[in-house]
């Protein structure tokens, strides 16, 4: 690592005797990442004078002659990484019909290799890609849109599917399995994914209950946080909220910092990031980078992806690794550029940017016939020199470098402070020695519910909406079916307002489509590195919706059940309230499930939309059961709208007293409604001879068991119902889990 001195000339902030004093305070060990913030504060502040941005600083020279040789403890080594996809081939008419050696366009001049088709072909992202990272460094990959930066980081860092990728990741000569490497990295992706309205103290606090161990109190992982926002120059902005289109919040430069913070709470071993630069400004794009050198001089080993670094930028890193088309056009030090491109024939001007020139030079000769195959030749016999000139010069003047197990390096790795999120155990193998989650399952329920409340009291708009639109809807049933009487046609009006009642609670559900939606991705970067179980996360999102449907099932039930005129009293208004309840359960239980899988609102809002229809068309109101026909009757009893409309029903007509069709009525529905009332009795009195039995103008002909065996409610009670209706609610919210637990393994195939 080349000495570097800040533009403003400010002295370096590590001598090679602070160095040794801190690594003398650390019982002979590396300094530890607290140490080195405290001594990067204290000389920032006598330097400036103030609290102001840490200055660029003097990164110590290790090549230096006069300090003994050390053995890097982490090393990450990547060997002959090959991956290709297979896409569509494209065709075109032009191509069909040009007589040409194919019928099928330019692009399949060339007839299908193995592995190939018809229709698809390979394409090599990545290939036969070797070097290495090592802690203490920042390793840049560079090259244009479409080189295979991103896939090489998604290489390295286990995003790709184990029988899609060849070549082998190993840290310190061992292969990186990977339970072990989700607990000792950390990826930040290219997009912010943060929770726009909680704070960046709050942000950062979130993820220190996530990743840091339950054994570490309360003080101590506010300590961590405090210390992290000091590090990551966000002291400005730590009450500030992250913010989004609709609210004001922290810059670009400071979300990207905030995302890079919340990936290394737990004080990781190796970092990877896909462009954290992107979309910034120069003066934030240096500080970015400068929190990740100060990172990598903690004791980490960084890797990060850029796609075009400023001269101050350039300053900062420490291997280079220049990939065109998927393979190694330049691996080396930022300081060997100039003599490696005018070993070339393509010498570096002073006035130019090194990085600038080289990226031109690779788009430059990537247009030309024969693409990079010249440089990338060139490269490979530039590096069988350097080893050549590396072991010669080794078996004459270097010491001996002892090499360091991965299990010996985790084991001084924690006992310097590192790895918070681990704790050793007896046992020695280095996938044991740290564990796959921080924290139990009830503290994961604990943190996520705490986090899902704030964000659900920052913004009430939300449930105000839904709220309001479940008033709305119980005012306009309550005033239509205002105080329903016990005739015929009472009947035909309680029995329509129960299932359009029904109805509306699983449709009212529909906004809750969104809300995974939007934390899709950051609930798959969370998971992804194992902040906590899926089974937590689904726990917790069931227990912190239950309170709002208990207020939207208390306004739904008072506002209709006494207006419309239902019986049952109290018992009966409680059970009402009860299949509301249920009925929203499994209503948002379902839209839920639909979130997991459909991954687009508005497809999932047409997905449900359609379901719910068909469940209503099913319930048994438009057609009872013993009319659907046969090849249709799983879906009666798959409908979620069948068991809280049966349940009503049942709380409604269950009375075998109660009668709803007294004499004359049995005409009501029918043509002879508008004979006098007079003809009606002469009919009744007929009737009642060709019967044999008495039928007068108060006889009860319809009670409400003849009411439910018309609507062919007879196989479930209505408690049976209301269990039914909770059941379906729990079953959604388990598909729920296997739909995270299937779909949101964010792997490359």
């Amino acid at each position: 690592m080349s000495s570097r001195v800040a533009d403003n000339q400010i002295s370096p902030f590590f001598t090679t005797m602070e160095l040794d004093d801190l690594s003398r305070a650390s019982h002979g060990a590396s300094p530890s990442l607290g140490q080195l913030l405290k001594h990067v504060g204290d000389v920032r502040k006598e330097a400036t004078g103030d609290g102001g941005e840490t200055p660029a600083h003097h990164a110590l020279d290790l090549s230096d002659a006069s300090m003994e040789p050390r053995s890097l403890p982490f090393v990450l080594s990547f060997t002959n990484l090959t991956y290709s996809v297979k896409v569509r081939r494209k065709f075109s008419l032009s191509g069909m019909f040009s007589g040409g050696r194919s019928h099928l366009g330019a692009a399949t001049e060339s007839e299908p290799v193995g592995g190939e088709s018809l229709f698809t072909r390979t394409k090599t992202l990545l290939n036969d890609i070797s070097g290495e990272a090592r802690e203490g460094e920042i390793l840049a990959v560079l090259g244009a849109s479409g080189s295979g930066k991103s896939t090489l980081i998604d290489a390295l860092a286990n995003k790709i599917a184990k029988g899609s990728l060849k070549g082998t990741v190993s840290l310190n000569g061992e292969v990186l399995e990977s339970r072990l490497l989700k607990v000792i990295s950390a990826y930040v992706m290219q997009d912010d994914l943060l929770f726009p309205m909680l704070t960046v103290e709050e942000t950062l606090m979130f993820a220190a209950e996530f990743r840091l161990p339950r054994a570490l109190s309360k003080s101590k992982k506010k300590a961590r946080v405090q210390a992290l926002i000091d590090q990551l120059g966000l002291r400005n902005a730590a009450k500030t909220i992250i913010g989004d289109e609709g609210h004001r919040g922290v810059s670009g430069g400071e979300r990207r910092r905030v995302s890079i913070g919340i990936d290394i709470i737990h004080d990781p071993i190796v970092l990877f990031l896909d462009e954290p630069t992107s979309g910034l400004d120069s003066t934030s794009a240096f500080m970015v980078v400068k929190v990740l050198q100060r990172i990598a001089q903690s004791g980490s080993i960084v890797v990060m992806s850029v796609h075009q670094p400023s001269y101050r930028i350039l300053g900062l890193l420490d291997r280079l690794l220049f990939l065109s088309r998927g393979q190694t056009v330049y691996s080396g030090s930022p300081t060997t550029l100039p003599s490696y491109f005018a070993e070339f024939g393509h010498p570096i001007p002073e006035s130019e940017n090194r990085t600038e020139f080289a990226l031109d030079l690779i788009r430059e000769l990537e247009g030309s016939a024969g693409g990079t195959k010249s440089l990338v030749e060139f490269n490979r016999t530039w590096e069988s020199m350097k080893h050549s000139n590396n072991d010669t010069s080794c078996q004459i003047a270097c010491e001996p470098r002892h090499s360091v197990s991965l299990q010996e390096a985790i084991s001084a790795s924690i006992s310097r402070g590192k790895l918070v999120s681990g704790a050793t155990n007896n046992d020695p193998s280095p996938n044991s020695m740290v564990p796959t989650f921080a924290n139990p399952f009830w503290i994961e329920m604990a943190v996520l519910s705490k986090r899902s409340m704030k964000n659900a009291r920052r913004m009430p708009e939300l449930f105000g909406i839904r709220l309001g639109a479940v008033m709305v809807t119980g005012f306009i049933l309550a005033t239509m079916f205002w105080n329903l009487d016990n005739s015929p046609k009472g009947v035909q009006e309680r029995l329509g307002f129960i299932a359009f009642a029904m109805s509306t609670t699983f449709y009212t559900c529909a906004d809750a489509l969104p809300v995974f939606l939007q934390e899709r991705y950051i609930f798959m970067r969370e998971t992804a590195y194992n902040a906590y179980r899926r089974s937590s996360y689904v726990l917790s999102h069931s227990l912190v919706a239950l309170p709002s449907l208990v207020f939207l099932s208390i306004a739904f039930s008072s506002l209709t059940f006494w207006a419309v005129g239902l019986d049952g009293g109290l018992s009966g208004f409680l059970f009402y309230f009860l299949i509301i309840f249920a009925s929203f359960w499994a209503g948002s239980s379902f839209v839920t499930f639909l979130s997991g899988v459909v991954p687009h609102v508005m497809l999932g809002y047409t997905i449900v939309v359609a379901i719910l229809a068909y469940f209503l068309l099913f319930s048994g109101f438009f057609i009872t059961r013993d009319r659907i026909p046969g090849y249709w009757i799983w879906f009666h009893y798959m409908s979620l709208v069948k068991y809280p409309y049966e349940g009503v029903l049942q709380n409604e007509f269950q009375d075998p007293t109660k009668c709803f069709v007294r004499g004359v009525q049995i005409f009501d529905n029918t043509p002879l409604a508008s004979v006098p009332a007079a003809m009606k009795l002469k009919l009744l009195a007929s009737m009642s001879q060709t019967l044999g039995t008495r039928i007068t103008s108060s006889t009860c002909l319809t009670t409400g068991s003849d009411i439910l065996q018309q609507q062919g409610v007879t196989d479930l009670s209505k408690w049976n119902c209301l269990y039914v209706t909770v059941a379906w609610g729990f079953l959604f919210r388990i598909l729920f889990y296997f739909s995270l637990l299937l779909g949101s393994k964010n792997k490359r195939r």
